[in-house]
């Protein structure tokens, strides 16, 4: 890998996991509250690591899985996503580390994972 390679890291939370359930079981005054706090949290992660961001990414919508057996509408983990450039993906992965999505919001974790040239590219 180069000095500097690419990240794409994905964010997952599933819509019955226990946190999700416990951000349901809030109010919505406190749902708001935690949402107003966590977008604050996520602008100051974006501020901080803005110059390893290559595209800050978004949230997810609903999935199509296309297949042999034709396109259907399904569900995964998967909620966003975030690419990064970074020396390593230990590097990348700290970059994670107490992320709003998980710490704030009712997300799960965040998979980092190298973004690999096209065999024979």
């Amino acid at each position: 890998m180069s000095e500097q390679n690419l990240f794409l890291a994905v964010y997952l939370g599933r819509k019955d996991s226990p946190q999700m359930k416990a951000w349901e079981a809030l109010s919505e005054e406190e749902q708001q509250a935690r949402g107003r706090k966590g977008v604050a949290e996520w602008k100051a992660w974006v501020e901080r690591h803005q110059p390893a961001i290559v595209d800050i990414g978004g949230p997810l919508g609903k999935t199509t899985t296309i297949g042999a057996h034709g396109i259907e509408a399904t569900a995964n983990a998967m909620s966003g996503y975030t690419i990064v450039r970074s020396a390593s993906q230990e590097e990348a992965a700290k970059m994670f580390e107490n992320h709003p999505h998980f710490t704030i919001f009712p997300g799960e974790s965040v998979e980092v994972m190298p973004v690999l040239p096209i065999p024979g590219g």
